[in-house]
């Protein structure tokens, strides 16, 4: 790309295109008409000699040496906004990050995947069961168990989350219960009846005692799955089963810091 002739403003049109996925929305990012971001897409494939875009009814879809494009320029992008910060305010950027007990706990285990190499962000996990309002900034990066109704919120389908009854081969079959505000420890008090060994406030905790071979916990299954003490104690309870989003206001996505940390995300649960 650096022997041919391209515009530096005709790829920074690029990037809001690629990023909106069509013109119209770019238009209104980038400050020009759709026509002219149009003519500008044109005149930077013929400069690199290569098609950038599929273009259709339903906007402008990356094709692979646009993708390639992309990537090397919201690299370049980092890389930039480093140098041009002043050295003396150059301290690693902050980024709330909001999810419940299960996904904190495996997300910690990803740390050093999260963090990059040599570490480019502070992420400030918080823990909690209570949904936050990313709108008004509680938190920058928010893991839900539903789409966002909220027009000012992007999001991103992670995985599908199961729920099922874990414990030790020996544990004696009697429910450790949670005592929290979700689906799953409703479910739980629904069921269990009396069939309780203790009951705990802290999700956490029930993995703790289930691994101690103290009763049988209802965990996801993605943080049953690693713990080779423990086994299934039965069937997926389908009913707790829901698809995970990974959730962020629309004008903190094109923060580098932040879409470096989403990109991430998207590996580790890749």
């Amino acid at each position: 790309m650096s022997e041919k002739k391209v515009d530096w403003n005709d790829l920074q049109l690029f990037l809001a295109v690629a990023r909106e996925g069509g013109l119209s929305n770019a238009a209104r990012v980038a400050g020009k008409s759709p026509a002219t971001l149009g003519r500008r897409m044109y005149a930077l494939e013929k400069a690199l000699g290569c098609e950038l875009f599929a273009r259709h009814d339903r906007g402008y879809e990356l094709l692979a040496e646009g993708k390639a494009l992309l990537d090397e320029l919201q690299g370049i992008e980092g890389k930039l906004h480093q140098l041009t910060t002043p050295s003396q305010k150059r301290q690693l950027p902050l980024i709330k990050l909001s999810a419940g007990t299960w996904t904190t706990l495996y997300l910690l285990d990803h740390i050093d995947d999260l963090s990059g190499s040599p570490p480019d962000c502070c992420i400030r996990f918080i823990a909690s069961e209570k949904v936050l309002d990313i709108s008004h900034r509680e938190v920058v990066i928010g893991f839900r168990n539903q789409r966002p109704l909220e027009e000012n919120l992007v999001c991103r389908k992670l995985m599908r989350i199961e729920f099922a009854a874990f414990g030790t081969e020996s544990a004696p079959e009697r429910w450790i219960k949670t005592l929290a505000d979700t689906p799953s420890s409703r479910w739980l008090a629904k069921t269990a009846g009396d069939n309780v060994l203790v009951e705990v406030s802290a999700p956490r905790n029930s993995l703790d005692l289930a691994l101690s071979g103290k009763g049988i916990a209802l965990l996801p299954t993605f943080i049953g799955n690693r713990y080779p003490q423990l086994v299934k104690k039965g069937d997926v309870i389908d009913e707790l089963s829901h698809d995970q989003w990974l959730v962020i206001h629309h004008e903190d996505r094109y923060l580098p810091e932040v879409r470096r940390l989403i990109e991430r995300i998207g590996r580790v649960y890749g």
